[in-house]
């Protein structure tokens, strides 16, 4: 760009006004369209980080001073009955030293069903996690040929029964024609006609009547029938062949319904006239004629149910197909990866209640903080004891840190946590220790209660004086190895649930460690759930996991400062900087 606007100077110097003129126009334009190109107002700058595992510590912190001598209560923090109690007024102990004991009965059972169901977890986990057997995928692979054998026989059943059924309509409607000719012929007689009824009575004539009648009804369908059918072939489709199957069906039960009208008027007339001998060979017919078409309607019905159960068993032969199908690739695949995250879940739960047991087991044995002379034992064995029960006193020449809590930071503290602490006037030391004695009665000032917390040293240093000023970083939970994100990048909705936000891969691309990423585009959210925090790391216990690309910090966009540059300046400064006015040339 410096060498571009060099030439434009020697331009201008060798040249007349207006093109000069023309000249600083483009130029002016050539650093407008720069600041457009360039521009990022209206975009918003995120830092995108990958999503890892690490170690969320929670600690309550308080502030005091050390003392060079001090007594402590021994208090248990769970409940029973002392079972025995090792020392008396005047016995030297030792830092870790067994003093008392409480009946933990009920909490070793506690840890021996921790241990039973981590067991069951594991081998649940190692289940999952091994390749199907030989048995099994043989197994599963003869259900699956069994189930396609099905389907092959179940289709064979119907190929078989739409033809079993187009030969039973064809030699129905070989008895159909006869039979519906033979009742005519037989209503047609002399002593059955309808004169011969009306003779004996309204009786007879509402024989005769509906079985007229019921006789119309069966050729008018065997007729729609027979047109139906004259156009068929083996080869029609299933469906036509289905179809006629069902029409001659309702046309034979139709005719069927008509032979036994018909044989009930026959019977009366004999019985009427009292001329059996002049009726008794339509009484023949027609039960032959009973005969025949009950024998077709019932291979009719036969041949329905057939091809219905062919075709149910073709669909549940399909669906065993289908499942068993599943079943055998998620055999070969294994387990499914949220199983088996599932499973492991499980595992770590069942470590950690384990864990949670065992530690309340220890709470069942009183241990000396530190090292030092027992002045009092006002307890026997048998006595019932609680977590404001004094078991003993303890005195000892040793530093202590006593700090003061406030009654909300007091309440998250227990005896036996570790403990943290430093010292203003010996910047590089560090001393671990353990909660000793926690103040019961708190103390009022000014409406703020305040509560005493002894915390005994771990090791002693002799630059560690008294009344030195110390603080103390007690640690009330840890999670270890767990999914963490930095605390600003937790956000929290109207509703009160928490979120993170992330773009899509397709637009961020890979990304490792952190980077910055700016873009006009809105960011999705995902739902999460949290777990433990600390001063900087949120333990994330559902909705993320390791590996995720999220947003970590957002930049608002600004708009961006409009300056109209100065056509002198864009050329190359004032004139006064050059030696002279006006434009040179002229």
């Amino acid at each position: 760009m410096k060498n571009f606007l060099t030439k434009i100077k020697l331009f201008i110097t060798s040249h007349k006004t207006i093109s000069v003129i023309i000249l600083i126009v483009v130029v002016f334009g050539i650093y407008w369209l720069h600041g457009k190109l360039t521009s990022t107002a209206g975009e918003t700058k995120y830092t995108l980080s990958v999503v890892a595992k690490g170690t969320v510590i929670s600690t309550v912190s308080g502030s005091g001073q050390v003392s060079a001598s001090s007594q402590i209560d021994l208090k248990p923090t769970v409940s029973g009955i002392i079972t025995s109690a090792r020392v008396k007024a005047g016995d030297k102990v030792s830092a870790g030293q067994t003093l008392f004991t409480l009946d933990d009965i009920d909490a070793q059972k506690t840890v021996r069903d921790a241990e039973v169901s981590l067991v069951s977890a594991k081998l649940s986990l190692a289940k999952l996690q091994e390749p199907a057997d030989v048995l099994s995928l043989t197994q599963s692979q003869d259900n699956l040929a069994k189930a396609i054998a099905s389907k092959q026989n179940a289709e064979t059943s119907l190929t078989k029964a739409y033809g079993d059924g187009f030969n039973n309509v064809s030699s129905t409607f070989l008895d159909l024609v006869p039979t519906i000719d033979g009742i005519n012929t037989i209503l047609g007689q002399v002593n059955l006609s309808d004169n011969s009824a009306r003779n004996s009575g309204d009786t007879a004539l509402n024989y005769r009547n509906q079985t007229e009648t019921l006789y119309y009804q069966a050729k008018n369908a065997l007729d729609a029938n027979q047109v139906d059918f004259r156009l068929l072939t083996r080869d029609s489709p299933t469906s036509d062949i289905e179809n006629i199957i069902d029409k001659t069906y309702t046309t034979t039960k139709v005719l069927s319904d008509t032979i036994k009208s018909a044989k009930n008027f026959v019977d009366y007339m004999a019985q009427d006239t009292g001329r059996s001998s002049d009726f008794l060979s339509a009484q023949n017919t027609l039960t032959t004629y009973t005969n025949i078409i009950n024998a077709d309607l019932s291979n009719l019905f036969s041949i329905k149910n057939t091809i219905e159960s062919s075709k149910q068993a073709i669909t549940d032969a399909e669906g065993s197909i289908t499942e068993d199908t599943a079943s055998l690739a998620k055999l070969k695949a294994g387990a499914d990866p949220l199983d088996i995250q599932s499973a492991e879940l499980s595992v770590t739960q069942k470590e950690n209640a384990l864990a949670d047991a065992k530690d309340n087991l220890a709470k069942y044995q009183i241990t000396a903080p530190f090292d030092g002379v027992i002045a009092s034992v006002p307890v026997n064995v048998g006595d019932q004891a609680s977590s404001g029960t004094t078991l003993g006193t303890i005195i000892t020449s040793k530093e202590l840190a006593t700090i003061i809590l406030n009654e909300v930071d007091v309440a998250k503290i227990k005896l036996g946590e570790k403990a943290t602490l430093t010292f203003d006037a010996i910047p590089d030391l560090t001393i671990a220790g353990q909660v000793a004695e926690i103040d019961s009665v708190g103390t009022v000032s000014q409406g703020v209660v305040d509560y005493n917390v002894k915390i005994g040293f771990d090791t002693q240093d002799p630059r560690v004086k008294s009344a030195m000023s110390v603080s103390a970083d007690i640690i009330t939970d840890m999670a270890q190895d767990v999914v963490v994100v930095s605390n600003g990048a937790i956000k929290t909705a109207n509703n009160g649930t928490s979120y993170v936000q992330t773009f899509d891969a397709s637009i961020t691309g890979p990304v490792t460690g952190s980077q910055t990423f700016t873009t006009a585009l809105v960011p999705t959210q995902i739902s999460i759930t949290s777990g433990l925090s600390d001063d900087t790391l949120t333990e994330i216990t559902s909705g993320l996991k390791e590996g995720d690309i999220i947003i970590t910090k957002t930049t608002a966009s600004t708009a961006a400062k409009t300056t109209t540059p100065s056509i002198l300046n864009a050329v190359g400064g004032s004139a006064a900087s050059r030696g002279g006015g006006g434009i040179p040339g002229r």
